[in-house]
């Protein structure tokens, strides 16, 4: 299992904070801290429109993403950092220069989001490194994906891809965990779910069906003024996801034998019940389901599965409430 946090954008610009989430996501036990490269001259015009207006200094949605971008040895500092906490450099890159500068890093391998899907230029290009590549399928019909992955493939590219739902948040009609399955079976790869419901039981869920990665939006404060702030976990929640993630892991790799329940054997005997009577009974009453009871524990007395077995039977003997029922009290004939 494969965990990514991502910070996007959370870190408003500010490498001093970008520091301090990759320091507090060291401590949750997620695998990956997942950037965002923009270089906005690549990818941006100034006809982009804003996905959400938040307020601030920008004036255009190129504006922001030029005041989120890094420089190089900036970008080597946040990989060094995260190298030094223990967890992997991750990044999305938007244009072919941010894979140029990514490659400068070393990244073991890379991100595309869902916006990337049809952008067989990029694709190219991190096709051409050799890296393995995470893609994101938010806003792709199968049709998409299907051209998508026949490119891939023909690349002979390592890959795998997420059920996403680009709505932020994600409300529990739109997470498509059907997906999940859908995707292995049409494309016999690793199929991981990104999320954005700020909600920790959806990738919990996701996990449960079959997801080998998860990824979903980390913030210090849901109440901050980034763009992904509503559709992120706080640190809290995610060390509480890792966790659950990391015993369902555990339970996937070690399957139940339904079919033997030898390791039972005592306990059965203690909650399992035995027939009892539940009122003084004279010798040669004829037993009635009314007369029976079932008391731990099981052993002693006829079972209490096979209580017809005793209905319509005479008793050969005084028995007084709460009596265990023996076959030696029955007349049999």
């Amino acid at each position: 299992m494969f965990i990514i946090a991502e910070i996007a954008q959370a870190h408003e610009g500010k490498i001093e904070l970008a520091h301090k989430y990759i320091e507090e996501l060291g401590k949750t036990g997620v695998d990956a801290v997942k950037f965002q490269v923009h270089i906005a001259e690549a990818e941006s015009s100034e006809f982009e429109p804003f996905r959400i207006k938040m307020p601030g200094p920008d004036k255009s949605r190129f504006d922001y993403w030029k005041r989120m971008e890094f420089s190089l040895e900036k970008w080597k500092e946040l990989k060094l950092h995260c190298d030094e906490v223990g967890v992997e450099f991750l990044a999305s890159p938007f244009s072919n220069a941010a894979v140029d500068l990514l490659e400068q890093l070393k990244v073991k391998r890379y991100k595309l989001g869902s916006g990337e899907v049809s952008n067989f230029l990029i694709l190219k290009k991190i096709c051409n490194t050799g890296k393995p590549l995470i893609l994101s399928s938010g806003m792709s019909s199968f049709e998409e994906l299907d051209s998508t992955v026949d490119f891939l493939k023909e690349q002979k590219a390592k890959f795998s891809i997420l059920q996403c739902t680009t709505s932020y948040p994600t409300q529990p009609d739109q997470y498509g965990l059907n997906v999940i399955n859908e995707l292995k079976n049409r494309y016999d790869v690793p199929i991981g779910f990104s999320d954005h419901s700020a909600n920790i039981g959806t990738c919990i869920a996701a996990v449960a069906l079959g997801a080998e990665i998860i990824e979903f939006h980390a913030v210090l404060d849901r109440n901050s003024n980034g763009p992904d702030a509503t559709s992120s976990l706080e640190m809290d929640e995610i060390k509480e996801l890792v966790q659950a993630v990391r015993n369902i892991e555990i339970a996937l790799e070690n399957p139940i034998d339904k079919s033997d329940n030898s390791d039972y054997k005592e306990l059965k005997n203690i909650f399992e019940k035995s027939l009892a009577v539940n009122k003084d009974l004279k010798k040669g009453h004829l037993l009635k389901f009314a007369d029976l009871e079932a008391k731990k524990p099981k052993g002693y007395g006829i079972n209490a599965q096979d209580f017809e077995n005793v209905i319509g039977k005479k008793i050969k003997k005084n028995l007084t409430k709460w009596d265990f029922l023996m076959e030696t009290d029955l007349d049999l004939n």
